[in-house]
């Protein structure tokens, strides 16, 4: 029997992503054809099928402009939650600069959904050692969670240091739970990433269920994630960086199938209905940067 774990759609359009983003202004957003309403509404059916609850985190640039996919979220039972406004690397911005952010994508999101949300996701999961202070810019707003720590390496993201699993942060106002991306370990080795979004589409899928399977072993649940545009095979190019391409294109057409077999794999379910936050153990997120 596997631990409860976690399923999550980062709800943001293919001309959104980090991957391009020195290539399409975000002036110039408007200027895109929009697919994330389909997309999104695609996996909303897909989940169905499946039996699942999920955590949606929305950009606010998206709920502000399609309110009504945010209400349809909500009232399918599943969990709205804060994916940023403007899809900035948290560790580019300042405190202010963040908080700014943060708010105008929470009332975007609050608005549109009639409910008052939880927890929040760093674009590109840029909670990293350069700005574990945005865990208590989040409890001062009234986040009451966050996912945005991956414990791997990577060239954008990344705090290898960090629990496995969920833990607790203490801020000056009040407790922050974080839950951590998925990894497992083999019997050596680093932190290895597994079950979500290029992990899912790009390695080979005997690689997400030995991951996946390992980590429940571990005792650790797995946090899950995709987003609208990788079920989107048909999404127009945008020509950026050749590493840029290789990321965003491969296996679109797979990303489907191997979500609905992951599900299968075990017991999923939103943040808000997984109960893991009740015995997350106190870390020293911040202390554990400098050490």
């Amino acid at each position: 029997m596997n631990c409860r774990s976690i399923i999550s759609v980062d709800v943001e359009d293919y001309f959104h992503v980090e991957a391009f983003a020195g290539i399409i202004p975000r002036a110039s957003w408007g200027d895109y054809e929009c697919r994330v309403e389909r997309n999104t509404e695609r996996i909303l059916d897909l989940l169905d099928d499946c039996r699942v609850t999920a955590t949606f985190f929305i950009l606010g640039w998206v709920a502000e402009r399609y309110p009504k996919l945010v209400r349809k979220i909500a009232e399918r039972g599943h969990e709205p939650a804060c994916h940023s406004y403007w899809h900035r690397l948290i560790y580019k911005l300042t405190p202010d600069e963040f908080r700014e952010d943060t708010l105008l994508a929470k009332n975007a999101i609050e608005q549109a959904a009639g409910i008052e949300i939880q927890g929040y996701r760093a674009p590109s999961f840029s909670i990293t050692g350069r700005s574990a202070w945005a865990l208590d810019v989040l409890a001062e707003l009234g986040f009451r969670y966050d996912s945005s720590v991956f414990p791997v390496k990577h060239d954008v993201y990344g705090f290898p240091g960090a629990p496995r699993g969920p833990f607790r942060v203490e801020t000056p106002f009040g407790p922050m739970v974080e839950f951590p991306m998925a990894t497992f370990r083999w019997s050596v080795g680093p932190n290895l990433p597994v079950g979500g979004g290029g992990y899912l589409r790009m390695l080979p899928y005997w690689y997400t269920k030995a991951g996946v399977q390992r980590a429940w072993r571990e005792g650790l649940p797995v946090v899950s994630y995709v987003h609208p545009w990788e079920l989107d095979p048909e999404q127009p190019r945008v020509s950026g960086p050749l590493k840029s391409r290789i990321r965003h294109y491969t296996n679109l057409k797979r990303t489907e199938t191997r979500l609905r077999r992951l599900l299968a794999l075990g017991e999923f379910s939103s943040f808000r209905d997984s109960g893991l936050a009740q015995s997350a153990p106190v870390f020293s997120f911040k202390e554990a940067t400098h050490a």
